[in-house]
């Protein structure tokens, strides 16, 4: 009976095998027994084991995955419901790109960092219309997920399917999202993984949805998927491994995941506690401080500090958010004014700011012009073992969007104070750019999180530091580094500093990119001279 139906299909225009093959793995109920209205549990319905068409893009988004790359993609090759394999690689520093192209994916590079941005692009640029997403580090895979993820996609059982896996989920999972869940989102309690990346999905409801940049980007997907009246449905696909996250990593994906589910529980109408923006507000604060950033720096002994504004890009932010809010002539009387000290300028800059949503803030910041070079640059140096960072006199919510932008590890900059997105006009200092001790340099300076970084080193001491930027705000910290550098300098002051030396472009700083750490030095070139 089964071939007879095959040989059926075959013969049928595709649309119209598609119906037909949907209207016979459709169940009687549309719902198992007991299921939630908006959801659909596939276990309780199981379908019939009909071939799939090779018809699903399968989307992997990565960063530094060479250990396990290759096989996930022969992997995802292997199914017989795969139609292509897509790598979103994330500016990697390691061979992920070069090994994921090796084992037969089509590799692209994720147009800024993060995982939600990674896969926002694997939905825009996959060729089919049912996508599946795996993880870069998966390991211990049954045969036929791809296929299981894909069939109630394709017979019209849901929109946008989660893998259960495993007898429960991790610490994140059990004690954030799942407690949270049950308040807030009753009807999605029940689904084993909240949090896991492995789902399949139609591409058409993908982009219509918000893909957040953090860990909450998988949260937020599933809440908005069911809000938008998508079924949801949960497959179980046994047990695999996953690369366990360190504990302070797992303590931003909780804050980032409670900020998503609240976000969208006030969406919802099902939140009306103005407190929880305000502690959002505070967990994206926490951020941007230098402790958090000695927490991730992993060992590495080699620092790159690069200015934002005239820098990394070729304009100054202030100044295009002032044109696009129309505060333009007010900010030119205040930019490197010779009567205001720093303190005072920074807070009569921000004032100009009040009233300003946050999204006009990100707007201006994904839109600022890069100097070409930039992201190789930077990635070079991660691979050559340095740690970078974007500093910046403006605001963090500009500078962590261009540090994702050209794929630095972070970002430390003054904080601007939002209430419900809008902007208040105040602007916090950050702690990163004050002296050690009071009286100890200028009052506000970058050179200052150079000197706390070596401070507060620890064990393992910076060994080299290189820092680059474009004017006199950033003199004191081109001194202050091991290598200086400034590009295109606004400032004669830099042009005549000895340890500061003077480039055009990135380009010519691609050429003084050092070794990594242990590697070996390039082989010798043959002396034809002898041979001759």
């Amino acid at each position: 009976m089964k071939d007879l139906l095959q040989r059926i299909l075959r013969l049928l225009p595709p649309r119209l095998a598609r119906w037909l093959l949907g209207r016979l793995m459709r169940p009687a109920s549309g719902r198992a027994e007991g299921a939630l209205p908006g959801t659909v549990d596939v276990q309780a319905t199981p379908v019939p084991e009909l071939p799939l068409a090779a018809t699903v893009t399968v989307v992997i988004p990565a960063l530094n995955e060479a250990k396990r790359i290759a096989s996930v993609v022969a992997y995802a090759l292997a199914d017989p419901a795969t139609a292509e394999v897509l790598v979103i690689d994330d500016s990697s520093v390691d061979d992920t790109a070069a090994l994921a192209k090796a084992a037969g994916a089509r590799v692209i590079t994720s147009t800024m960092l993060g995982k939600g941005a990674s896969m926002h692009d694997g939905a825009v640029n996959a060729r089919h219309e049912l996508l599946v997403y795996l993880d870069g580090d998966l390991a211990g895979l049954r045969p036929g997920i791809v296929t299981d993820l894909a069939r109630p996609l394709l017979a019209g059982e849901a929109d946008f399917v989660k893998a259960r896996f495993g007898r429960g989920g991790g610490r994140v999972t059990e004690l954030t999202a799942k407690p949270m869940l049950k308040v807030f989102f009753p009807e999605l309690a029940h689904l084993g993984q909240p949090l896991g990346g492995v789902i399949s999905a139609r591409r058409t409801l993908l982009q219509q949805l918000a893909f957040e940049d953090g860990y909450g980007v998988d949260i937020g997907l599933l809440l908005d998927a069911q809000r938008a009246g998508a079924r949801v449905a949960e497959v179980d696909i046994g047990s695999l491994e996953h690369d366990s996250q360190p504990l302070l990593d797992l303590t931003v994906m909780a804050n980032e995941v409670s900020r998503v589910i609240y976000s969208r529980a006030r969406a919802a109408g099902r939140l009306h506690v103005d407190q929880i923006v305000a502690m959002y507000e505070s967990q994206r604060q926490a951020t941007a401080s230098l402790e958090f950033i000695l927490t991730r720096r992993r060992g590495r002994q080699r620092l790159l500090l690069l200015d934002m504004d005239g820098t990394l890009t070729t304009t100054r932010f202030a100044v295009e958010l002032a044109r696009v809010s129309g505060q333009e002539q007010a900010l030119a009387q205040l930019l490197d004014s010779p009567t205001d000290d720093a303190l005072a300028r920074s807070d009569r800059i921000a004032q100009l700011f009040r009233f300003v949503h946050k999204q006009q803030f990100e707007r201006v910041a994904r839109a600022a012009p890069i100097r070409p070079g930039v992201i190789e640059f930077v990635n070079r140096m991660r691979r050559a073992g340095f740690m970078v960072g974007v500093l910046s006199d403006s605001y963090f919510v500009a500078a962590d969007i261009l540090r994702r932008r050209v794929f630095a590890d972070f970002a430390l900059a003054h904080t601007m104070q939002f209430d419900g997105d809008v902007c208040s006009g105040q602007v916090k200092i950050n702690p990163a750019f004050l002296p050690l001790k009071a009286g100890q340099g200028p009052a506000v300076c970058k050179s200052h999180v150079l000197r706390r970084f070596k401070a507060e080193a620890g064990e393992q001491p910076l060994l080299e530091c290189w820092a680059v930027g474009d004017n006199l705000n950033d003199l004191e910290l081109l001194r202050l580094a091991d290598q200086g550098y400034a590009i295109e300098p606004k400032a004669d002051a830099l042009r005549r500093e000895p340890r500061v030396t003077v480039l055009e472009s990135f380009e010519e700083l691609l050429a003084r990119v050092p070794e990594a750490p242990g590697a070996a030095p390039p082989p010798r070139p043959a002396d034809h001279t002898q041979a001759a």
